[in-house]
Formats: C-alpha cells, sequence, structure tokens
C-alpha cells in the first residue's frame, strides 16, 4: 500500500481576496472548482503548474465571522527559485510576518491568518 499527497486544505472567509493573495505572493493558479448544488460551499484548488500537489481553498457560505485560529502551528512550504526576489516581493506586499536569518526562512501570512514558509530551493 502506498500512499501519495493529493493536496492541503485551508478554509477561507473571502474567497476573492484569498484567490488574489496566493496569486501574487506564490503565483498559484486555479486548477478547478466545485460548487456546492445548494450555495452552501466553494471549493476551489490552487496549483503551482510544477507539481501535482494541490492547495483546496475552501470557502462556506454560512460561515459568518473571520476563522480563529487559535495556537494552529500547522503552515505550508514553498520552494522558491529567487528567494531574494521573493523576499523583496512579499516585503513590498507587506506579508512577511516572521523571519528567522539564522536557517535562511521567513513565513508570510495569507488573508485570514494561515503561515507560509518560504524555504530556498536547493
Amino acid at each position: 500500500m502506498k500512499f501519495t499527497f493529493a493536496h492541503n486544505n485551508l478554509n477561507v472567509y473571502d474567497l476573492q481576496k484569498s484567490l488574489n493573495f496566493y496569486k501574487e505572493a506564490l503565483g498559484l493558479t486555479v486548477e478547478r472548482t466545485s460548487d456546492a448544488a445548494d450555495g452552501s460551499f466553494t471549493i476551489v484548488y490552487l496549483g503551482d503548474q510544477t507539481t501535482p500537489h494541490l492547495l483546496e481553498l475552501t470557502w462556506l457560505r454560512d460561515m459568518n465571522r473571520p476563522y480563529e485560529l487559535g495556537d494552529n502551528e500547522i503552515h505550508l512550504a514553498f520552494r522558491v527559485d529567487d528567494f531574494d526576489a521573493a523576499h523583496a516581493k512579499h516585503k513590498e506586499m507587506g506579508c512577511i510576518c516572521f523571519e528567522n536569518p539564522e536557517m535562511g526562512i521567513y513565513f508570510i501570512e495569507d488573508p485570514d491568518g494561515y503561515w507560509l514558509e518560504i524555504i530556498p530551493a536547493k
């Protein structure tokens, strides 16, 4: 038996704001979308055009407040081929929330407060 990654899911409060962020900050594009027949949710799968792994963003119609992430320490990590250019772009966007120069990484924060680790390509 062999398991392989398919996708990770993040629930988002403002779908369009999140789609704009992931496109601008990480270059992710919409692979496919699924809407509930009753309009209660929308699922959008984003891809990086390189790997088969997808990021699933789920919007729930009845969510009437931003998500509370609490002590959630979960994050997604992205490798980037031009670390310095990515850092400059994210600094300009104002989304860098933590830097660890000793480890050579930093984190950006999406509109819902999820942290995304940016690491240089090896």
